[in-house]
């Protein structure tokens, strides 16, 4: 089945875009390259967000919570994500690995969401009335992590009723493993599509523009 997208009713996630993720000398970088530098990710990455932008699709950005020094501190139960950013300091708000990729920066009139502190962009965010006020009905899933925000995400927006795409290289994780099991395993229980960056630009290009 060949997926097709109306550009006013979808939008691009671009979820945790940050230098410490995708960039040499980011905190976590050494922990997704390897995986990151199969799959094309930062070439892929790019690919989505030109072609969506040509295609008059809306871009929206997905941000984690930014590390300040008294986060979690005094929280009964922070998840192992959340202890481990408490001791590397990822993404700290104010440092160059808490700002975005210099190639994923939001252009003028795309929505930043607000930041999440756990893993779906959805919980405690306005990302679900941004879409729904932009007349938002496909999502389609990019960034970081493929097993934990960007599933986490995903998930969440099939509960609330949207279509959602993965994008199988235009993401990453720490392992292999953790990627089949992110689009063989799990995808397929929640998403309505699961493609590679080539078969979604191809979309993408079939996609009158809205300027025309």
């Amino acid at each position: 089945m060949v997926e097709t997208y109306d550009f006013r009713r979808t939008a691009v996630l671009l979820v945790d875009p940050y230098n410490d993720f995708l960039s040499e000398g980011g905190k976590v970088w050494p922990l997704v390259e390897q995986v990151a530098q199969d799959v094309g990710l930062l070439d892929n990455l790019r690919a989505v967000v030109a072609s969506a932008r040509q295609s008059g699709m809306r871009v929206m950005f997905v941000p984690h919570r930014r590390w300040t020094p008294d986060d979690y501190v005094t929280w009964t139960h922070p998840n192992p994500t959340q202890r481990n950013i408490m001791v590397r300091h990822t993404f700290a708000r104010g440092t160059w690995g808490g700002e975005f990729h210099p190639d994923f920066q939001p252009q003028p009139g795309e929505v930043v969401a607000h930041e999440h502190w756990a893993q779906s962009g959805f919980a405690n965010t306005d990302l679900d009335v941004q879409l729904r006020q932009h007349d938002i009905t496909h999502v389609i899933l990019i960034g970081l992590l493929a097993n934990t925000c960007v599933e986490s995400t995903g998930r969440f927006a099939m509960e609330l009723g949207y279509h959602v795409t993965l994008v199988r290289d235009a993401t990453a994780a720490f392992r292999p493993e953790m990627m089949q099991a992110a689009h063989e395993l799990n995808g397929p229980t929640y998403a309505h599509a699961i493609l590679t960056t080539r078969e979604l630009v191809a979309a993408f290009e079939a996609v009158q523009p809205a300027a025309l």
